[in-house]
């Protein structure tokens, strides 16, 4: 049977992006790449790696120039697919991943063992291929095709490893329609083939060589390791990975399905995806947010308390300058917010940050840890010998700032150390709890979010809402805010959640080409006609594009529902910077929430509120007023682009979290409104003077309205200060004594 013969016969598995057969289609239709299905139609493959225990050799065979697909190009050992309607069977249903035993898979290994290098199965024994994991991948046969190549591969492969005592008793007689040549080769030898510019290797088995298999710790340096243990096995995650450039293209033109690179690269997908921003010059119309940036950048910056003297002959300054470069590395705006807290609580508060985003990193670094067993054990490492060992480290997990967090760790360690006791207890007791919720995350296969809302509230729980615990925590022992706040853990969750509720709906896409993401399946599949989380990436589908912008809008709604918990929080607070610490990321999610809210852009890049508006609710979160002020105001936004939205299904319920939000800031409204009423009668009560004393002069104004506007912001000072008053309930933390606390 020629090639051509088998690519119209053979019957692929269609699967969906979280590896679930949907359907099935000939091999040839599967690998077509065109205008319609620009990376084919992605469908199950394995790929065996044989290896002498000898001499650790593994065998390499050259595919045939015959080959339709990839020809001539150096590969692992066998890779193939399996396929429908084969006896033993060789299709596999997700309970078969539970424990690793894939039979299905394994079964079709043995079958093209056979055909492509003629090993007999009675060579080889299909209870002892070891099943290690799955990666997603896609390619164009550029190379051999030219770049509008009409062939490629989209598959989810299943790599499988066996050993043989001795490759001088294995019988190899390769059929000259699917081999050219074989080759057993180290992994030294492996890495000179490489080098030699001259010779064509597969973008599969480059992908799983270079993620899996070189170097220490890896499964191939630690053969014996990898075949008798669990150790490098995960059945669980699905990795991702886009080809090498050389293979972007084919005759769809398909450009990165994952994100420009490698899906799998530390830290995720973040920064890597395209970020949706207003033009410079659009930015530039909007003079009072220009205004604003230009204020807080230089003339009314947050002041930085680190300087003080009790900070400074408390605290270690080398090891605390270092806590505070890399804070501002790692997150550059909440550095800010951070620095200008009162000098009891600023430290605490930024080693509670480092801490967290030192155990955050290494939860989300896909490629560290050869195992989620292995990832969890540093978890666990973390919070338990990380906060009691003041040398502890580690070495090589996430990239930039954040490995070098985790590589300086020790001076984090001496400043916690320095920190009052009952902070350190807040601080540990939250680290643990929140690695302990982690882990049970890990372990799942997120690659189509949560399954439900209960589940998408717990991680947000584990996530944010213990962080908003352990601030309502740290404000108490401080003695900046009231006892009775460290049992405000209702309230805390709840601002927590909101926050993160508001991060995940943004970050849709990277979440989602990462592989770890969180939308809820129970709400997401009631709007996607496929069983996949990235149906809703399909702009251009007019459908796609309103199921999309519905299943947006109740996520939306869901968050905004926090919100009115969240004002009830921020009204506890009686210290001045605590409460522009914690009012100004709200400000920043609710703004956020309005500009995500039926927005199309959610879906193909990052969605980000205008740099100038930012500044802008820094510079106008000073009371609750002000809070509530800017609450209102997005709140009311929503609700007129809801009002639009008629056959949003959720249009209801958002105009009803909508008015909840505006019924408890109206008040604000109204006292606002009173003054901007009065400050207009003062000024047409000064043109009518102007025009009575001197009529004839109306054509001559300067005078007048120099005194017009002063009498105005005379006017306006006065019914600030009456009308529309600052929060008195608020104090900065130098001014507060214990009755304003209690």
């Amino acid at each position: 049977m020629s090639q051509g013969d088998m690519m119209l016969k053979d019957t692929v598995l269609v699967l969906s992006e979280d590896d679930k057969i949907i359907g099935s289609a000939s091999k040839r239709e599967s690998h077509v790449f065109d205008g319609k299905q620009p990376q084919g139609i992605l469908h199950r493959a394995f790929s065996v790696f044989l290896f002498d225990e000898s001499t650790n050799e593994l065998l390499l065979q050259q595919r045939a120039s015959t080959k339709i697909t990839f020809p001539n190009v150096w590969t692992n050992t066998c890779c193939s697919h399996p396929l429908h309607g084969m006896e033993p069977s060789e299709v596999d249903l997700p309970e078969a991943l539970k424990n690793g035993e894939v039979m299905g898979v394994k079964n079709a290994a043995i079958r093209k063992l056979d055909h492509e290098l003629g090993i007999s199965p009675s060579q080889l024994d299909v209870t002892k291929f070891k099943f290690l994991t799955r990666l997603h991948y896609w390619a164009a046969d550029t190379v051999t095709h030219g770049p509008k190549s009409p062939w490629g591969e989209h598959e989810i492969d299943y790599v499988l490893f066996y050993t043989i005592p001795n490759k001088s008793a294995l019988t190899i007689k390769p059929h000259p329609d699917e081999v050219d040549a074989v080759k057993w080769v180290t992994e030294e030898g492996l890495q000179e083939m490489l080098k030699d510019t001259t010779l064509l290797f597969s973008p599969w088995f480059r992908l799983i060589f270079q993620r899996w298999m070189t170097g220490k710790n890896s499964w191939w340096s630690d053969l014996k390791e990898t075949m008798a243990t669990e150790k490098y096995c995960d059945y669980v995650n699905i990795s991702r990975f886009d080809p090498p450039k050389e293979h972007l293209g084919g005759g769809g033109n398909a450009g990165p399905k994952f994100l420009k690179g490698d899906a799998a690269k530390k830290q995720g997908a973040y920064g890597k995806i395209k970020a949706h921003k207003e033009s410079k010059l659009r930015q530039l119309f909007q003079v009072d947010e220009v205004w604003s940036a230009l204020t807080l950048l230089y003339l009314k910056p947050l002041v930085s308390n680190l300087e003080t003297p009790y900070i400074q002959n408390t605290f270690s300054r080398e090891e605390l300058m270092f806590c505070d470069k890399i804070l501002g590395k790692v997150s550059r705006s909440f550095a800010a917010v951070i620095r200008q807290l009162p000098q009891e609580l600023l430290v605490d508060i930024l080693i509670f940050y480092l801490v967290l985003r030192a155990l955050d990193t290494i939860e989300d670094d896909t490629t560290a840890f050869p195992t989620m067993e292995a990832k969890i054990a540093k978890l666990k490492d973390f919070y338990e010998q990380a906060l009691v060992d003041p040398n502890w480290k580690l070495d090589g997990v996430g990239e930039g700032d954040e490995l070098r967090l985790l590589q300086e760790f020790p001076k984090c360690h001496t400043i916690f150390s320095q920190l009052n006791r009952d902070s350190r207890i807040v601080i540990a007791d939250i680290t643990k709890r929140m690695g302990e919720g982690m882990k049970e995350f890990i372990v799942k296969d997120m690659g189509q979010g949560t399954a439900t809302v209960e589940e998408y509230d717990r991680y947000c729980h584990f996530v944010a809402g213990l962080v908003g615990e352990g601030l309502s925590r740290l404000f108490a022992v401080s003695g900046l805010e009231s006892s009775s706040m460290s049992k405000e853990i209702h309230l805390s969750d709840r601002m927590g959640k909101f926050l993160q509720k508001v991060n995940i709906i943004r970050d849709y896409l990277e979440d989602y080409v990462d592989g770890r993401a969180w939308w809820p399946k129970s709400i997401w599949s009631k709007y996607s006609e496929t069983d996949d989380l990235g149906y809703f990436c399909k702009m251009d589908d007019q459908k796609v594009r309103a199921n999309s912008l519905a299943c947006l809008n109740e996520l939306v709604t869901d968050a905004l529902e926090l919100a009115p918990d969240c004002l009830a929080y921020m009204s506890k607070l009686h210290c001045a910077e605590i409460f522009r610490f914690c009012a100004i990321p709200q400000v920043m999610a609710i703004a956020t929430l309005d500009k995500l809210y039926n927005n199309p852009d959610v879906f193909t890049g990052v969605v980000k509120i205008r740099k100038g508006l930012s500044c802008q609710l820094i510079l106008q979160t000073n009371t609750v007023e002000e809070l509530h002020g800017i609450f209102y105001n997005f709140s009311q936004s929503i609700a007129t682009k809801a009002r639009r939205t008629k056959s949003d299904p959720s249009r209801e319920r958002t105009l009803k979290a909508c008015q909840a939000v505006i019924d408890l800031t109206e008040s604000t409204r109204l006292r606002r409104t009173k003054m901007w009423k009065k400050v207009c009668v003062a000024l047409v009560g000064t043109l009518a003077v102007k025009a009575f004393v001197s009529p004839k002069k109306l054509d001559v104004p300067l005078g007048y309205l120099a005194r017009g506007m002063a009498l105005t912001v005379t006017t306006m000072l006065f019914w600030n200060s009456t009308i529309y008053p600052k929060n008195n309930k608020l104090k900065s933390a130098q001014k507060m004594s214990k009755n304003d606390i209690d």
